[in-house]
């Protein structure tokens, strides 16, 4: 059993244990057992351990100092599976990447510039940069403030995160099967899709092809429709490249992120408040881990917002179309994707984080471990307020 120092912090619509990689095992095949043992996966409920029992809160963030003369940090995302023996390194997370910027700055590793410090976000997984610009006050991150959004209660200091060049992140290429749109056979019959890389591999589909509205809220999907939603996925990671359909759920289960997009409509959100239609651009519904997610994955966003401008996808033929943002309706409400003209930073889209906690995980076995935890090596996060 090992003491290992971790930070547990919300960011955007998700929460993640956050950990430094030197505290990680030295081998990195035991990454896996590891952040299964300390999450308490698997087990639909993580009762032995930090994961919240839903897939928006059993994700990690591992960081450190970067190498590179014009990145800050170097930032590895992980989603750990809940019911399954698996931990999935393929794509990121934009709502987690929200939260690295504070937690770095507070780490000591980016020097502070007041009000506004930016920090260059090396993500591993999509081998992509990330700058997320932080409120500074007093020497630290700024937590307080009006920014409003949506799947979270109360306001705060705003965090913009530029996704730069974030076209093919994870297969290399914007249509990793080489088109705009293909026709699939599956339980729904013969129906197009598309499947769009940029910031993370998206498989999207029209609601009317998969028997649905479009505005359905979470508890509304039954088991059966997330089996054929699952189906289509699975199909789409074989034309990714990334296992075999048969294999996909247990191979690639974090992505592609099956996502279900119609024509806006006015409609209901989860917090049970309504949106007319002229106030949406486009409906989507996205699958997170097999589960529907309660609010829009931000690497979602900016994949969605790309696509929509592609021309020939299954986005493109029914989302309006307005000059400078994409205003996205899902279960949680309206998020905003704002469109640059910077050729390098496609995507613009505001969060909020907050440290949640900071203390010692116990693992359950023995790791070696690069770093063993000491008084030294707690966050400075202790006694502050980010």
């Amino acid at each position: 059993m090992y003491k290992v120092p971790v930070t547990l912090m919300r960011g955007g619509t998700s929460k993640g244990v956050f950990i430094l990689k030197d505290h990680m095992p030295a081998d990195r095949e035991e990454w896996e057992p590891f952040l299964l043992d300390i999450m308490g996966s698997p087990d639909p409920n993580q009762i032995d351990g930090l994961g919240g029992a839903n897939s928006l809160t059993s994700k990690v963030a591992i960081i450190s100092k970067s190498t590179h003369p014009f990145h800050h940090v170097d930032y590895t995302f992980a989603q750990v599976s809940l019911d399954k023996q698996v931990v999935d390194f393929n794509g990121n997370c934009g709502n987690i990447s929200s939260a690295v910027g504070p937690y770095a700055i507070s780490k000591g590793m980016v020097d502070l510039l007041e009000p506004v410090t930016t920090v260059q976000i090396w993500n591993t997984n999509t081998k992509k940069l990330i700058s997320a610009e932080v409120e500074v006050e007093g020497g630290k991150v700024k937590t307080e403030g009006s920014y409003e959004i949506p799947g979270v209660p109360g306001s705060g200091s705003p965090i913009f995160l530029s996704f730069e060049k974030p076209e093919g992140a994870v297969t290399g290429r914007i249509f990793p099967s080489g088109k705009p749109k293909e026709y699939v056979a599956c339980s729904y019959g013969t129906i197009p899709i598309s499947i769009v890389d940029v910031a993370n591999p998206l498989v999207m589909v029209n609601a009317a092809h998969v028997g649905l509205a479009g505005d359905e809220l979470p508890d509304d999907f039954s088991s059966e429709t997330l089996k054929r939603l699952e189906e289509v996925r699975s199909i789409a990671a074989e034309l990714c490249g990334f296992s075999a359909k048969e294999d996909a759920s247990d191979q690639s289960p974090a992505v592609p992120k099956l996502t279900i997009v119609a024509e806006t409509s006015k409609h209901t959100d989860i917090q049970g408040i309504t949106h007319e239609k002229e106030d949406v651009d486009v409906l989507v519904r996205m699958m997170s881990m097999q589960k529907p997610h309660k609010a829009l994955a931000i690497t979602g966003a900016v994949c969605l917002s790309v696509a929509s401008r592609l021309t020939g996808t299954v986005l493109s033929d029914l989302a309006i179309r307005s000059q400078d943002s994409l205003r996205i309706g899902h279960p949680g409400g309206v998020l905003e994707a704002y469109i640059t003209e910077d050729p390098d930073v496609r995507v613009k889209i505001g969060r909020t984080a907050r440290l949640l906690m900071e203390g010692i995980v116990y693992t359950k076995k023995d790791y070696e471990i690069k770093a063993k935890a000491d008084s030294r090596l707690l966050s400075t996060f202790l006694h502050e307020s980010i």
